[in-house]
């Protein structure tokens, strides 16, 4: 070792440069390219190909062969199969459904009910004009017969019809020019007199009262009143509905009462005998309009008499409001049925669907001539006369839409790609809104993610502006009905492939950041401890894209700020905080280009800012390698801001980590050595330690010491030559460093050129130190010599013999016959590679006829070449 006296080769770089020119070569130019890019067809359709692919798109037009292992992300493997299936079949969603189907039979406080109406009604259809009110009233004959005290069936009808007579054959009573309030109080005095009828066993006079009121729903004089009207006379009719149900219902209390689930098996004769009374009596009704409302009025009591006598009863009144001739007086029947009807039998579709599609078939008799002298005669404009219908409408509507979880979004699915492609974003969020209101009673979004994730893929196939999707209010509360876990997941997954698909430009709307950062956390958030790795890459990936798109302009501050709250978010993400560590240093070289020359004190307390960030953030990584790089990284942003004490620290942060490399890593699931790609790292360590000037507290080349020592510390793998390697390639770092003028410098940094000036100290502490390195590789090689690993050590010398030619002072004797020696052993067994050295001694011969390299020319005499016998 003491014989090797090392000396650096001064460089002249740029003459240098100059004369290693490549010659330029004609290049035929055919379809194959060693760098174009593998384009796969797939010539089969792929069946069952993932729904919301997270694959990013891009500018370029370079195709990617499909991944045959990412259809085990789509759920379709047999293991997330099962998984599916058993969290579908959890025992709270059997039970929600079980509960939905028990409430079928009855409506829910999600039913917006009739009371609350009412008052609504009576306040927006006011009149000025004077109205009447038309009684035919039977003569007084002194308390009517029980309904039930007559044994002879003839006798019964003779009575009936004696009494039905009466009531519409007796006196008239007319009230004229009353006022909007004398009219009310008219009718809520026939109420009182209803119930103090009933109350005094006047069955039949009750029954009068509630068949000349029904007449008066047949009176459009006044039109603009009817509504307030309808609303008045109903009440009367659910008077007289409720007396007669419970009447007979007492009936039945001996000797217990009925239970509420009760059938019609277990009522008693007599209650059935006075039910049937009641129905001959409404029959008996000649006009259509009275006898339909009362009989409506009392649909629920024929519960007492068979099990499908609502069933059978609701159609036959439905097709009776048919032969009603004035639209607006059936439309409001049509309504009292519903409501009577959802009442006591909700699940009735049918006959809901067959009102609705009746009403809309009579709006051509609005055009008729009838309505039309109607609303001439009155002084009414149509758009006017419109209004009066909305109560009813809107009534049959809430009706035939309650509780459809299946009829309704089936539709509604169909209808938003209409809206999407016609209409703007106000209407889109109008059917939003309207699926909220309607899927979210009793959780019945549940039974409709398919159609809900088919709704969100409509909006996003025609919605591109993401500041337009976001600005829509039910956008947000749309997406929280998809509460299972999966299912939200996947719609996030569509959400955030559309954004990286379709933003052009970097924004920083803070509408689009909230809801994205919100969308974003909801995928991060269902990471666990069973995700795969390919999803978790999957899942970075989009975020990864999403956080390349914020940009704050040069708003720094504010930047670093978004940096901060995404590390909190995405922390069980390791390429998301990777990809924030790279964002803030780019963030950091951004600002000292842009604010060059202005507020460098501001800007320089920014830089250390993002230093911080990346500090602190590094060490939550598990990668070894993602640490190692990212510390390089950080610290030559550092050293290019001229942050120097931030610099050191990152560096010797590395060097420190370095012991902690495992032998061996995994990579896609197999485990691979290490090695290769610690000596990757050290190599560029070693350039990023160039410019790097020493500690003045730390003495002369501490972090070049500092990074061998750690080498030399190391446990490489068995008969291994990396450590060898690391000391051959800090050989150019050592030469580079004692150069007068450095290959390259940072501006405003003065490196160990400036520091030292060519200090004879400094000079000597490099030689002296590529001097002990050179001596441990020639020890090595003599370890292989006595090991018989001739190619292990050919090779070596061969490296070795490089580096000597390339950086050493060959005009050196001992270093030149040191570099002979090597170059005889490496080819001393032939197994080198013999079209690398003829280029080798090309290049020397080359070499040694620059004027100032004459000496090669006897060293290029004493190389030759040998071949394996």
């Amino acid at each position: 070792m003491a014989a090797v006296q090392w000396h650096s080769r001064a460089r002249r770089y740029e003459s240098e440069l100059q004369s290693c020119g490549l010659e330029v070569a004609p290049v035929e130019f055919s379809d194959y390219h060693p760098l174009k890019s593998i384009t796969v067809t797939d010539s089969k359709s792929r069946r069952g190909a993932r729904k919301g692919s997270t694959s990013s798109s891009s500018s370029s037009s370079s195709s990617v062969a499909p991944d045959p292992l990412s259809s085990m992300l789509d759920g379709t493997d047999p293991l997330s199969m099962f998984a599916a299936a058993s969290a579908s079949e959890s025992p709270l969603t059997l039970s929600q459904s079980r509960k939905r189907r028990e409430k079928e039979d009855e409506v829910g406080v999600d039913f917006e009910p009739w009371s609350s109406k009412r008052g609504e009604i009576l306040a927006r259809f006011t009149t000025t004009e004077k109205l009447s009110i038309n009684l035919f009233m039977g003569s007084e004959k002194g308390k009517a017969p029980s309904l039930a005290s007559s044994s002879a069936v003839s006798e019964k009808v003779r009575t009936r019809l004696e009494e039905l007579d009466d009531l519409e054959e007796g006196s008239q009573r007319e009230l004229l020019n009353l006022s909007q309030q004398d009219y009310v109080n008219r009718i809520e005095e026939l109420n009182q007199s209803l119930k103090e009828a009933w109350a005094s066993d006047q069955k039949v006079k009750a029954l009068k009262i509630v068949i000349q009121c029904s007449k008066l729903l047949s009176d459009t004089a006044v039109i603009q009143f009817y509504p307030s009207k309808f609303v008045l006379i109903t009440d009367i009719l659910d008077t007289f509905g409720r007396l007669v149900y419970e009447r007979i219902w007492s009936m039945c209390s001996d000797p217990r009462p009925l239970p509420d689930s009760f059938t019609a098996d277990e009522v008693n004769d007599t209650a059935k005998e006075t039910c049937l009374n009641w129905f001959f009596k409404i029959a008996s009704i000649r006009e259509l309009i009275p006898r339909l409302y009362v009989e409506v009025a009392l649909l629920k009591c024929n519960r007492f008499l068979t099990k499908c006598g609502i069933q059978e009863t609701v159609p036959r009144l439905t097709a009776m409001i048919r032969g009603i001739g004035d639209p607006l007086v059936a439309v409001y029947a049509r309504a009292y049925l519903c409501r009577i009807g959802m009442e006591v039998a909700p699940h009735l579709k049918d006959s809901l669907n067959k009102n609705f599609f009746d009403l809309l078939g009579t709006f051509r008799q609005i055009h008729g001539d009838s309505v039309q002298n109607q609303l001439v005669l009155q002084r009414v404009e149509i758009p006017v006369y419109l209004t009066l219908y909305s109560p009813a409408i809107h009534w049959i509507l809430q009706c035939v839409s309650y509780r459809a979880p299946e009829d309704y979004i089936n539709c509604a699915e169909i209808w938003v790609e209409f809206t999407c492609r016609h209409f703007t974003k106000r209407e889109v969020n109008t059917v939003l809104s309207d699926i909220i209101k309607h899927m979210t009673p009793d959780r019945a979004f549940e039974d409709a993610y398919p159609q809900l994730q088919s709704v969100i893929r409509k909006i996003l196939t025609y919605f591109h502006d993401f500041s337009v999707l976001f600005s829509m209010e039910r956008f947000l509360p749309f997406m929280d009905m998809f509460q299972k876990d999966s299912v939200r997941v996947g719609v996030c997954l569509s959400i955030m492939d559309v954004f990286i698909k379709h933003q052009q430009e970097p924004t920083r709307d803070p509408v689009i950041l909230n809801a994205l950062l919100h969308v974003c956390k909801t995928m991060h958030d269902s990471v666990n401890a069973l995700t795969l790795e390919d999803e978790k890459r999957s899942l970075a990936l989009l975020i990864n894209g999403f956080i390349r798109m914020v940009s704050f302009g040069r708003d720094f501050e504010q930047q670093l700020s978004f940096c901060v709250e995404a590390r909190a978010t995405f922390c069980n993400l390791e390429p998301v905080l990777v990809q924030l560590i790279h964002t803030v240093n780019q963030l950091a070289m951004e600002t000292r280009r842009v604010m060059r020359g202005s507020h460098s004190r501001k800007t320089a307390a920014f830089v250390r800012a993002c230093a911080a960030y990346s500090f602190i953030t590094i060490p939550s990584l598990t990668s070894i390698f993602s640490r190692l790089n990212l510390y390089l990284l950080s610290g030559q942003v550092a050293l290019a801001n001229q942050c120097l004490s931030q610099a050191d620290a990152f560096l010797k942060a590395a060097v420190s980590v370095l012991p902690e490399v495992p032998r061996s890593i995994s990579i896609e699931g197999k485990l691979r050595s290490s090695e290769g790609f610690l000596l990757d790292f050290i190599n560029n360590f070693l350039s990023a330690l160039l410019v790097v000037p020493d500690h003045p507290e730390a003495g002369v080349l501490f972090l070049v010491r500092g990074l061998l020592n750690m080498v030399q510390d190391y446990t490489w793998e068995d008969n291994s030559d990396a450590k060898v390697h690391v000391y051959i390639s800090a050989l150019p770092l050592l030469a580079a460093m004692s150069q007068e003028s450095y290959l390259y410098s940072i501006p405003k940094v003065d490196s160990n050129e400036t520091l030292y000036g060519g200090d004879p100290k400094f000079l000597a502490e490099i030689n002296k130190l590529c001097e002990t390195l050179i001596g441990q590789v020639l020890d090595h090689l003599k370890t292989l010599g006595r090991d018989e690993s001739v190619h292990r050590q050919g090779s070596l010398a061969f490296s070795l013999f490089g580096c000597l030619l390339a950086h050493g002072d060959l005009r050196n004797n001992k270093l030149n016959q040191l570099a002979v020696n090597l170059w005889n052993l490496s080819h001393k067994q032939g197994y080198c590679n013999t079209r690398t050295s003829v280029r080798t001694l090309e290049f020397i011969k080359h070499q040694a006829q620059q004027p100032d390299m004459a000496y090669l020319s006897d060293m290029l005499h004493r190389l030759t070449l040998q071949s394996r016998t």
